[in-house]
């Protein structure tokens, strides 16, 4: 039993250590390809793995000169943590709302929170676009945080979590003497921190992946997100493989030192998913 138990562990592992290698694979070609000619990065015979006449660092200060990082980095966090903020405050108040609480159309009201969830968030965009307008946020944080400051996945999140409590802390607070917002803030909120990690976690990757949106709202390359950026310069290098790839490169810094900074918070977030505390 020992041995079988021992060769499943090793055969397990050696299918993770592939699929890991597999995932990686995209990411050190982005780097490498990076480093290479533009005439190395096209060839196919012959075909170069590693670059074949010298490592080329100055594709990096190229796209470093022509786009002014250190602002989309600055737009980028904080247009991140903005969204974050926003959608853990409002998922947080209307879920312990919709999961602790009774007021007339509650079940109406969190359909129209579900039914949202199922339509495809480009058929928001021209209204919200036009809000933004009538709001003279246009190539504004503002303007690009607006549509994820209430968030109805967040909501649905949080709903559940705050369904999975127990209902005797609401009874024993009652007891002390607590008020509905004293029992959310200082009891309630406190236990549902998982969940709010994990809405924090998806927020913060939906927000950097976003890219339709920072596009149509921030004309201007200064007040413009890394995702809507790195797409303009596609159009700027053309075919420049390797200036493309070291952008690319560039561009996804901020989300690995985040990941490296709060590795153990996302891997937690994620495995509780709001399931449990």
């Amino acid at each position: 039993m020992k041995s079988r138990y021992r060769t499943k562990k090793i055969i397990t592992y050696i299918v993770l250590i592939i699929m890991a290698i597999i995932m990686m694979v995209p990411f050190v070609w982005m780097i490498l390809t990076a480093l290479k000619t533009n005439q190395e990065a096209i060839s196919v015979s012959p075909f170069y793995i590693l670059p074949h006449h010298g490592w080329h660092w100055e594709n990096f200060g190229k796209v470093w000169k022509s786009y002014n990082f250190i602002t989309l980095y600055k737009n980028t966090i904080l247009f991140i943590v903005m969204r974050v903020v926003c959608a853990c405050l409002t998922a947080t108040m209307a879920g312990y709302a919709f999961g602790r609480l009774e007021f007339p159309g509650k079940k109406i009201m969190f359909a129209l929170v579900l039914i949202q969830m199922m339509i495809p968030s480009q058929i928001f965009i021209i209204p919200q676009y036009l809000m933004v307008s009538k709001l003279h946020w246009l190539n504004t944080t503002a303007g690009l945080v607006f549509p994820g400051m209430v968030t109805a996945f967040g909501t649905y999140l949080l709903k559940t979590g705050y369904q999975s409590l127990p209902k005797d802390l609401e009874e024993a607070a009652a007891i002390d003497g607590c008020n509905i917002g004293q029992t959310f803030l200082y009891i309630m909120m406190p236990l549902t921190r998982s969940s709010m990690v994990s809405l924090g976690i998806f927020t913060a990757l939906f927000a950097f992946k976003d890219l339709m949106w920072p596009m149509i709202v921030c004309s201007k390359a200064e007040t413009t997100s890394l995702s809507a950026g790195l797409a303009k310069m596609q159009g700027q290098y053309g075919s420049d493989y390797p200036a493309m790839m070291a952008a690319a490169v560039l561009a996804i810094v901020p989300m690995v030192v985040i990941y490296i900074i709060f590795q153990k918070q996302f891997v937690e977030g994620i495995a509780t998913s709001g399931g449990k505390l």
